[in-house]
Parts: structure tokens; sequence; C-alpha cells
């Protein structure tokens, strides 16, 4: 039986859904049978054998629907291969030191460590000042944020390739 995999994520502008649907493209490149969604119109992850779950940043959290669909499925991601990703800083650099070590929301570190991600990762996002309203404006400039496109498609694709690769392995011959 041929494995199906959901690529779930929460974007307000769609910088974070243009990512997943880049590893959604890379995982059919490789073969499987990929779902993409929106968390919030998501099925139960329960019903795939994988999931690639990500999430915008937004002042240093998650999307709310993102952490509601963790917590409301967190039994049933405990039984299949996860993969996380996060979206959100912009400028020159590693992510992760972009955000001060951040790897994934506070809230959530205790459901994570219940179903233990096979990996996460914090991926550069997206500033297009044009989208953003006028609180999300005050809020890039009083950070400091840097506005542009700052998404690394190579590194994208090679974790999904990582991925598609992980999968393909634990497939029974």
């Amino acid at each position: 039986m041929e494995k199906v995999v959901l690529v779930a994520y929460a974007s307000k502008h769609g910088s974070t859904k243009a990512i997943a649907e880049k590893i959604a493209d890379q995982l059919r490149s490789a073969g499987l049978n990929t779902d993409i969604s929106n968390v919030k119109d998501a099925d139960n992850p329960g019903n795939y054998d994988a999931l690639v779950l990500g999430s915008a940043v937004y002042i240093g959290g998650w999307r709310k629907e993102a952490v509601k669909f963790v917590e409301q499925h967190a039994n049933s991601l405990t039984k299949l291969p996860v993969w996380i990703f996060s979206s959100g800083p912009t400028g020159e650099g590693d992510p992760i030191e972009l955000l001060d070590g951040w790897m994934m929301p506070e809230k959530l570190k205790p459901v994570f460590e219940q179903f233990k991600p096979r990996e996460v990762v914090v991926f550069h996002g997206n500033v297009d000042i044009q989208k953003l309203n006028f609180l999300e404006k005050t809020l890039i400039k009083n950070v400091k944020a840097p506005a542009g496109d700052y998404r690394d498609w190579t590194a994208i694709s090679n974790w999904a390739t990582s991925i598609a690769e992980q999968l393909i392995a634990m497939s029974p011959q």
C-alpha cells in the first residue's frame, strides 16, 4: 500500500503556504502521494502515514490555528513520523540566530516532546510590505526586521528531499 503524506501549514500572507507547496512538490517528485492543506481545512493527520507541518512565526509564536491543530491532534501525531518547519525571520544569516535560538513555540514544547518530531527546522521568511496592515507595518519597523523575500528555496528543497528519502527508506520493499 502506498504511503500518503500530509503537508499542513498555517500562513497569513501566503509565504509559508508557498514553502509548503514547494515541500509537497518535492515529495511528489520523489513519488510520494502527497496532500497539502491549510491546517484550518486539514483532515485528521491520523488518516495519513506521515505529516510535514509548518507555520509562519509572528512575534515569537506560531499562528493560532497551527497551535490548535497540534494540540487537537497530539495523540494522532504520536503514531506517525512528523517533520516541523517554521518560517519567519528575514535578513541575512542563520534564521535560528536571527530568532535568538528560537526553534519552536514554548507552549508546544511539551506536546512536541510527546510525539518527538523527526526534525524541527526554521526557514527564512518573506515580508511583503504591500500585504501588511498598519499594525504589522509598525511592528516590522519597531523590531527593525528587513522587508523582502529571504526564503532559501534550495534549503527548502533539500530538506523536502531528505524527508522523501527517509519516508522511502521506511517503506516495506
